[in-house]
Parts: C-alpha cells; structure tokens; sequence
C-alpha cells in the first residue's frame, strides 16, 4: 500500500510538471520582427505621407501603439544592425559604419577614423541565440549584413533559418535571378519582397505549434530602386506633393506593406495573433533620392533626426492599446531586453545590455528610467550625388537627454545644441543662447563615452588640405 501511495504522488507530480511546461509554453509569445532597410520616418502612411499607399502598415498602427521618438542606433545598416542584435551601443561591438570609416577623398578628411570592424564578432551573444537556447524556432530572412562566412552568418549567431541573408548590404537585383547564395532562383521576375514573405509565411506555417521568432529583415526598400512596372505605373500617374516622390520606391514601399499584409493574414489565419507579439521598425534614414524626413533634417548618413529617427509600430493583440501614441524616445538596443523579457528569459548578470524593456511602456504605460539616448559614429560618410554638403557626416557623437539634443563634431569640436520639441528640423543651434544646457548635455555625452570606451578620432591626417575646408 506504501508502496502504491508513492507512485501515485510520483505520477500526479510527473502529471502536474507536464501540465505545467504545457502552460509555459503556450505563455511564451511568438516574435514577428519585421525591418524595413531605408524606410524614413515619413515614409508610412500613419506618419503623415500621402503619395505612398500603405494600408496595412495604417492598420497596424491603428491596432497597435506607435511611437513618435523611435531612434536607430546610427545613420546606416550595419551598425544598426549589430546594435539589435547584442543589444549594445556601437562603441561596444565596433560596427560604426559600412565598409572602411574612410570614405571621400582622403585630401578632405582632417582627422584618421578608427577602424572599422565589419561582421559581427562570434564572441557577442545574440538574443536568437538566448531564444534558440529556451527552445524558440529561428528564422532570419532576407538581409543580415554582419558577416557570410559559416562562423558569422545568421545560422552560427542563433537561427535555424537563414534565407538571403549574408554580408551584402544590397541585393543585385530585386527580381529573379537573385545571384544570392543564400536565395536560390525563383521562376524569372520574381519579386524579392514577395519571396521572403513567402517563405515567412513557410516558416510560421511549419512552426505554428510551438514558439517562434521569425526576423522578416527585408532589402526592400534599399536600392537599387526597383518596384513592380504594374506599381511603378501607378505612382508614376499619382499627383506628386511637394517634396521628393520617386515612382519606383513607392512601388517598394507599397511591396513591403503587402508582405506586412500578408504576415498579419497568416497569423490571423492560424489563430496566432494573441500569441504573436509583431514589430514593425526601419535601420535608418531614407536615401535621399527616393524620399525625404520633412519636417526632420537630413536623411540616411546623417545624425541628423531625418537620419535616425525611424517609423515603429508595436502590435499585440490584448497586451498593446489599440491607437496608442508613445512620445517617449526609444532606441533599437532597447529590443533585446525586451524581447528577454516576453520570452521569460531571465538576464545573465555577465551580459551587457544598453537598452530598456519596453514592456512597462506597453503594458503599464509606465516611463523608462533612464538619462539619455548615445550615438557614437567616428567615421567619414562622402555626400550623395547631387548633395551640396561636402560631408553627409564627418566624426562626431550625438546626445538626446529629454527634449534637448546635442551633436559634437569631432573635426571642429563645435557643439550644435537644438530643442526638439520647439525645434524638430533642427534649424536653430542654441549652444550660444543655453550654456548651460549645452555643458549638462556635453558632460553626460563625455562620461558615456568613456563608459563604453568609445574612440575618438585627433591623429590628424596627413593628407588633408586645409583649402579644401
């Protein structure tokens, strides 16, 4: 009778321990993180633009809460990218730009950057890999741009998935043949941002009973410029506001709200959408050929607002309020918190991470506690075609404490000081007029950068030609 009474208390322990995994695992939201790659703040139709037609990315918006303040952590892709990834500012993983630091003529550039580090080392843990590790199918799909060898692709940082992603920063072409290693050949004319959503809609059709985090990471809508002709026919014929509207990017534009379309028709579909957590986020800046910030200043490249201020949508269904405006700024480290936290993962206290859960934000309506949001980008960027400036970006770090912002120029040390709640175009440098203000922000901006071991470029170069300031 002992006997028969343990194992009863043993088979209702065995029960309650699988009744109790079965909850857990139904608790763990899916993660849809879709990102743009050039979207401007702009762009989308929630954010005020009337040429580009993007209906699901407004009914996103509207389901959703969205954020007005929403940073990248530079002006362009890679370091970007990496800064999601490790969930760490770019001093930290050495990701500052595309390509060398040295861009323009060398006879123009007064200072010698540092060097500039590529793909992202296999030292720094990914938060795939933290959600592959809890038991979370992964999957990356279209751009990577932080390493394509077997040790840096997305398959050794954390997903069992990799489909087009490598260290190429653009495709060669949006229509089949891709000429993609990674990407094999649809049927010819076959649309990049159609196939990566179809194999994201694979993906979650494969993976719909368990938990899963699908990064929907597409090249759209980067250039080359290329859109569907039935898309391109259409903007072409649509009367043009003022400022810069290119028939072929609002086809892309229009392409990449479908594939938004279709991922939230699938989850609604498979009866996903209370389990699925979905954010919608751009790297950086748009190009300024194809499209503009306006009110923002500058556009990709720059730490300007108009080059790192970024649309961002954050949908899930009972969790988030429907309609919901946050003014709060935010930044892109603060998603692998974030992302820790739905899943329930709890932080390693050897991990270093930059940003903040924007859980409380969502749920609470609560306010993050902290000082101020960094930009650290020691490197040269040369003007597009066309472009008046001599620079799109010379070395310099950046500060948004509240509603000041403070960009101090490494090549001149003048610090330019504006209020972006009276001034969002950034058109009047108050350093002069708020002295003090200019110094609280100045004093913050060098204690961080110590703090992160941020280098800073005063080895003077050589080549440089002062006529040519």
């Amino acid at each position: 009778m002992k006997n028969f009474f343990v194992l009863c208390l043993a088979l209702i322990s065995i029960l309650t321990q699988s009744s109790n995994a079965q909850e857990w695992e139904g608790s763990r939201p899916n993660i849809v993180f879709i990102l743009a790659d050039d979207m401007g703040w702009k762009d989308p139709g929630f954010m005020g633009n009337t040429y580009h037609e993007t209906p699901n990315l407004d009914r996103l918006s509207k389901m959703g809460t969205m954020f007005t303040n929403a940073y990248a952590n530079a002006p362009n892709c890679a370091p970007t990218r990496a800064s999601l990834m490790t969930g760490q500012y770019t001093p930290r993983h050495g990701i500052f730009t595309v390509a060398t630091a040295e861009r323009g003529k060398s006879e123009n550039r007064k200072l010698i950057p540092p060097i500039n580090k590529h793909v992202l080392a296999p030292a720094f843990v990914t938060f795939p890999e933290l959600l592959q590790k809890e038991g979370y199918a992964t999957a990356s799909m279209g751009k990577w741009h932080l390493g394509g060898s077997p040790r840096t692709n997305p398959l050794a940082q954390g997903f069992d998935v990799n489909i087009g992603g490598d260290q190429r920063g653009s495709p060669r072409s949006y229509f089949s043949p891709y000429k993609n290693e990674q990407l094999p050949d649809g049927p010819e004319g076959e649309y990049l941002t159609d196939r990566l959503t179809d194999e994201a809609l694979s993906f979650i059709d494969d993976n719909k009973e368990k938990p899963f985090f699908l990064y929907l990471t597409h090249f759209a809508v980067h250039t080359p410029l290329q859109g569907k002709k039935e898309l391109v026919d259409k903007y072409d014929k649509k009367p043009r506001p003022d400022g810069i509207h290119n028939p072929k990017y609002g086809a892309m534009v229009e392409s990449l709200d479908e594939s938004v379309g279709r991922v939230m028709d699938k989850l609604s579909e498979l009866g996903l959408e209370e389990n699925t957590i979905v954010v919608f986020f751009s790297d950086n800046g748009p190009y300024f050929r194809a499209s503009e910030a306006t009110p923002l200043r500058g556009s990709k490249g720059m730490l300007y607002e108009g080059g790192i201020r970024e649309p961002l949508v954050i949908y899930w269904k009972g969790h988030t309020t429907a309609g919901k405006v946050i003014d709060e700024p935010v930044i892109g480290t603060d998603f692998y918190p974030t992302f820790l936290d739905l899943a329930g993962i709890k932080k390693d206290k050897q991990l270093t991470l930059d940003g903040e859960s924007l859980l409380p934000l969502l749920e609470a309506g609560k306010s993050l506690e902290r000082e101020a949001l960094y930009w650290h980008f020691p490197a040269y960027l040369e003007p597009y075609g066309g472009m008046k400036e001599k620079w799109r970006q010379v070395p310099a770090s950046a500060i948004r404490m509240g509603d000041w912002k403070l960009i101090e120029n490494f090549e001149t040390g003048a610090l330019a000081l504006y209020n972006l709640k009276t001034d969002m175009s950034e058109s009047i440098n108050l350093a002069e007029r708020e002295p003090e203000k200019r110094e609280e922000l100045f004093k913050a901006l060098t204690k961080w950068r110590l703090e992160v071991n941020a280098p800073i470029p005063v080895e003077l170069n050589p080549e440089y030609k002062e006529s040519n300031k």
